[in-house]
């Protein structure tokens, strides 16, 4: 491996990106016999990694059951929003103008969100809201602190998925991505900043309301 990670590493990273994509989904059971023939790997790698997923909050171990996707609670959920306040509203209040390279992978990711939106792939879209997320933390140009957002935007998608209606919530947020990239890539932080404050209220109060309808059905 090139790259310097283990085969236990890069299993990890390829269903941390299955969860990302919205292909692993929570309470799906994660069989090792399975994970043994997909990916050609002795039993005690693919313990070595499923290991690895729990440590990230993206896996739990039940009796009886074996390895499952983890669900994730309004706790959680509520944590998850003070860690992305801090490292989103971070990377805004102290981001250089945008070089032309980080303003592309910005629209990149919104123009996924659009073309997914056509198609009403509304899995898609949450996917690639994150990742516009993810080129927004990556202003503050920290190898660790990309790797560790990575790990919240999977337990985020986790999140998403517990939304009873997934296109209801996606639905919204595509025009405000747009106006925050447009903010910064003008050099806007405080409209910037003010927008994405407002934006992570929002949507933090939506995932709880929709967390509160799920468990009273």
């Amino acid at each position: 491996m090139s790259d310097g990670l283990s085969l236990a590493d890069h299993i990890r990273v390829e269903l941390r990106a299955d969860i990302i994509g919205g292909r692993l989904l929570p309470g799906m059971p994660l069989v090792e016999s399975e994970l043994v023939r997909a990916y050609n790997a002795s039993r005690n790698t693919i313990r070595e990694a499923l290991h690895r997923l729990g440590q990230e909050g993206l896996t739990r171990y039940v009796r009886h059951k074996g390895v499952m996707v983890r669900r994730l609670d309004r706790d959680d959920l509520r944590d998850l929003f003070r860690v992305r306040r801090t490292l989103e509203l971070q990377a805004i209040a102290h981001a250089r103008p945008l070089r032309e390279f980080q303003s592309d992978r910005m629209l990149d990711a919104i123009e996924a969100v659009e073309l997914a939106r056509e198609r009403e792939d509304w899995r898609s879209v949450g996917t690639h809201g994150l990742i516009f997320h993810q080129q927004v933390v990556a202003l503050l140009d920290s190898p660790l602190l990309d790797e560790f957002f990575t790990n919240v935007v999977a337990q985020l998608r986790l999140v998403f998925c517990c939304a009873p209606d997934e296109a209801l919530f996606q639905d919204q947020w595509l025009a405000r991505d747009r106006q925050i990239h447009e903010w910064l890539a003008a050099g806007d932080k405080q409209s910037a900043l003010e927008a994405m404050e407002a934006y992570l209220d929002d949507s933090e109060r939506l995932l709880l309301n929709m967390f509160d309808q799920s468990f009273h059905h």
